[in-house]
């Protein structure tokens, strides 16, 4: 365990201080990056937890958009669209993907959206410690609302996208 912590620059979250990696594109701290990948590693080794996958992904990525570049441009909005299908559509798992893959092939190119304030209301750190997959399964998607929520500048051009 770490002695100190700090905030994600990205997300906000306070996440123990640690020197590593983070990801090439979604931007955040080393610690934020190493919760976020002890979510992971909890969801792949667990069904249970594994039902949640899809939200904590979207929930993470749109919160740490990164720069400008194509890469980034399209992975926050493509993790946008998979969020609105799967909030406001009701669409989960293979057709959600199914549905986003096909408005990201039939949209036009993707521009850059500029994000939220980094302060969100949950974060990865918000699913660290729970206990139980159903604790879990229902923090993921609290987190996915909260992180859809704070894009809502951009909601309209997301289901735009959808629509085409």
């Amino acid at each position: 365990m770490a002695d100190s912590s700090e905030p994600c620059f990205a997300c906000g979250g306070n996440f123990d201080t640690c020197n590593g990696p983070t990801h090439r594109y979604m931007a955040s701290t080393p610690g934020c990056w190493a919760g976020y990948t002890a979510i992971l590693a909890r969801e792949y080794s667990d069904p249970a937890y594994f039902a949640a996958h899809q939200f904590t992904v979207d929930a993470y990525a749109v919160q740490h958009p990164g720069g400008k570049d194509a890469q980034s441009v399209q992975s926050v909005t493509t993790h946008l669209i998979r969020l609105c299908l799967m909030l406001e559509h009701d669409l989960i798992g293979p057709r959600a993907n199914q549905q986003m893959l096909r408005a990201r092939e039939n949209a036009q190119p993707f521009t850059w959206l500029s994000p939220p304030d980094s302060d969100y209301a949950m974060t990865a750190v918000d699913l660290l410690h729970v206990e139980t997959a159903e604790s879990h399964c229902q923090k993921a998607r609290e987190w996915a609302e909260c992180a859809w929520g704070a894009w809502r500048p951009h909601h309209e051009a997301v289901r735009r996208a959808i629509q085409t």
